[in-house]
């Protein structure tokens, strides 16, 4: 942004409410104004865009809907968001004022840290980033120039939170400066797809976490093209291999939160913190408070101080110190004493003396009353300092042990315990992970022990999906916190389509977390195709059918000239489809109609082809020598036998007779 941009905006009135005061700092993306909220008369941060973003359409859709969700974030690490708005094309935040340095600032006023300075930063920045995590936000570009040390207690805020992931989605947004000054911290996901998730702040936590330590970014390059490579292509180096001091136990936690594939990494800020406090308390106090030493700490003027020491700002700081933030102190720094008097000075006791005398010259009883509270003062600070309860105690190792023991031990310590559960594959649920400060750390009474304690291994319950729909199915799943593995499909007679079947492992099963759970999905009832039996034999039919599913009705019968008996005359339904239990019915054939041949055997055969004739049949008569008595002396088929009226081919049945 142009200062002819950044003059144009002091003392005007955005919104109608935000005066602009002061102009604090440029990105690539927006300015930084301190301005005061006329209508709640407090300061602000405006952090206002630049133009050309501003003009997006689309970016200024996501701006709000991100803008939405970090305002309903709340957490004492996050810097708040207050508002969001548009003024004659100035689209801004409205945010927490947090007068302080950011760490970027720190680092390069401090050099490496000590292990105990760079974790003390590191926890409030995983608590920030964990209650992000939880409320389904991710923030995407954290980085040191996002995290500020407020200058009067040094509390550790996380900036930016919204915000970078509707920059992220501007396609149009290539600024080589903002670029390199982010992808030293995208993860290799981010590089290679685009995508993010709570995994990726982790991986960007942990290289924050690798420079506290060594004073240098992991990965750098003359373009950012290179250092994405690395991100994608390289390994994070060991702290210790350019800082000599760093302890092992630390490398392991950068490399744990630093490796490629995502799923090695823990899962979000709040697994990342537990590591972070079971890391701490394996160090000893001279392992926390070493000075920096190696090829990265030369002449960096590293710190051994812890946070408090390192956010504290001068006694006597300048205005510019003042507007940006808080001044490190130098190692050998000591506060400045107030002006006034020294007690311990060789003329002091001559001036204590002389005014014990003047008292006396007032009575006896001043100069008492004045040694009494003398004494008395030195008795109650000898005792706060001594047994009471700014006196120093020691923090117990509690850590193996149930809960209720640590705590009884940590008050016996005249310590506070603050409980912090925790999932661990390996220490049973219950059982004290670490405390924060470690073992052997000294403190005053009635400070707070932060206690991480064990649920027990991270598992989850397969949820009930039985009988629910695919979506909704995978919903219960992914709410579970495990993943849907393979969906496949199967008939059913009893599970509607699109409905789940099965799922395996079953339902009410204990799971990792991320475990894959596979559903066997309905496509409802199985079609059954229907064979056409007419003319075929009825029992090839009917086993046929009912072997395919199919009920089969075949009591019906019926003489039939031209289908032979016991095959199929007509069939019901003859095609198409029909379901499991589906009825067809059949109408088996009989053969042709059979009737009793007439007895005519010695009739005259006048009589005896009327009487066949009757009877349906047709007639040849043979006669025997010339049939001269005409009497029916033989038939074929012989009388009483059963015959069909037709043949096969619909021809009438034929009766002889041989008439002598």
């Amino acid at each position: 942004m142009s200062s002819g941009v950044t003059e144009s905006l002091l003392g005007r009135v955005l919104d109608g409410r935000y005066r602009v005061q002061s102009h604090i700092a440029d990105g690539g993306m927006a300015s930084v104004y301190l301005a005061l909220d006329t209508r709640l008369d407090r300061d602000v941060a405006l952090k206002v865009l630049r133009r050309d973003l501003a003009q997006d359409e689309a970016f200024v859709s996501r701006f709000r809907r991100e803008a939405r969700s970090a305002a309903r974030l709340s957490h004492p690490n996050v810097v708040s968001v207050f508002d969001q708005g548009d003024d004659d094309g100035h689209m801004f935040l409205a945010m927490e004022y947090v007068p302080g340095q950011t760490l970027r600032e720190v680092m390069k006023a401090e050099g490496p840290l000590t292990p105990r300075a760079a974790l003390d930063i590191m926890a409030p920045v995983l608590q920030a980033l964990g209650a992000a995590h939880r409320a389904g936000i991710i923030h995407r570009d954290i980085k040191p120039e996002n995290i500020i040390l407020r200058e009067d207690d040094g509390t550790v805020k996380v900036a930016d939170f919204g915000l970078a992931r509707a920059v992220s989605n501007q396609t149009s947004y290539s600024q080589t400066g903002v670029l390199l000054g982010t992808v030293a911290y995208l993860s290799p996901e981010q590089v290679e797809r685009g995508i993010a998730d709570a995994r990726s702040d982790v991986y960007a936590a942990g290289l924050i976490l690798f420079e506290m330590l060594t004073g240098t970014k992991a990965f750098t390059g003359d373009s950012p093209i290179h250092i994405a490579y690395q991100h994608v292509h390289g390994s994070v180096p060991a702290p210790s291999s350019r800082v000599t001091t760093v302890p092992a136990e630390l490398d392991a936690l950068v490399a744990l939160a630093t490796a490629r594939d995502p799923d090695q990494r823990p899962a979000d800020a709040a697994d990342f913190l537990a590591e972070v406090r079971r890391s701490r308390a394996m160090l000893t106090p001279t392992e926390l408070d070493r000075r920096p030493e190696g090829p990265s700490a030369m002449g960096a003027g590293a710190s051994t101080v812890a946070v408090e020491r390192t956010s504290a700002l001068p006694a006597q700081a300048s205005p510019q110190q003042r507007r940006v933030g808080p001044v490190a102190l130098p190692m050998d720094h000591t506060p400045t004493a107030p002006p006034g008097p020294d007690p311990y000075a060789p003329d002091s006791g001559r001036a204590l003396q002389g005014r014990v005398v003047g008292d006396r010259r007032r009575g006896p009883w001043g100069a008492i009353v004045a040694v009494l509270a003398v004494a008395a003062v030195a008795g109650i600070a000898a005792w706060w300092f001594l047994g009471g309860p700014g006196s120093p105690t020691t923090v117990p190792r509690v850590t193996g042990q149930q809960y209720a023991q640590a705590q009884s031990a940590l008050k016996t310590a005249h310590l506070s315990p603050e409980r912090v559960d925790a999932f661990d594959e390996t220490i049973p649920k219950g059982v004290v992970i670490s405390t924060d400060p470690g073992a052997g750390t000294e403190l005053r009474r009635s400070q707070a022990v932060t206690v991480t304690v064990s649920k027990g291994p991270e598992r989850y319950a397969v949820p009930q999906v039985v009988g629910a729909s695919a979506n909704e199915a995978t919903a219960r799943i992914k709410a579970a916190k495990l993943t849907l593995g393979s969906t496949t499909q199967a008939f059913s007679e009893t599970v509607a389509d699109g409905l789940v079947i099965s799922v395996s492992p079953k339902e009410g099963a204990s799971l990792k977390r991320g475990a894959q759970v596979d559903l066997v999905v309905s496509k409802g009832r199985e079609p059954i195709q229907v064979t056409d039996f007419t003319g075929k034999p009825a029992d090839d039919a009917v086993k046929a059918l009912t072997g395919a599913g199919l009920e089969v009705d075949a009591t019906q019968q019926k003489n039939d000239d031209k289908i032979p008996k016991g095959s199929v005359i007509s069939q019901d339904p003859s095609s198409g489809t029909l379901f499991k239990g589906g009825k067809v019915t059949l109408v088996v054939s009989k053969g042709p109609e059979q009737v009793k041949v007439p007895d005519v055997q010695g009739k005259q055969e006048a009589d005896a082809v009327q009487q066949l004739k009757a009877a349906g049949f047709e007639v040849k008569v043979e006669r025997f020598m010339g049939g001269l008595f005409g009497t029916v002396r033989s038939q074929n088929p012989a009388g009483g036998s059963m015959a069909p009226l037709r043949d096969a081919n619909g021809k009438p049945t034929v009766v002889t007779l041989v008439v002598v």
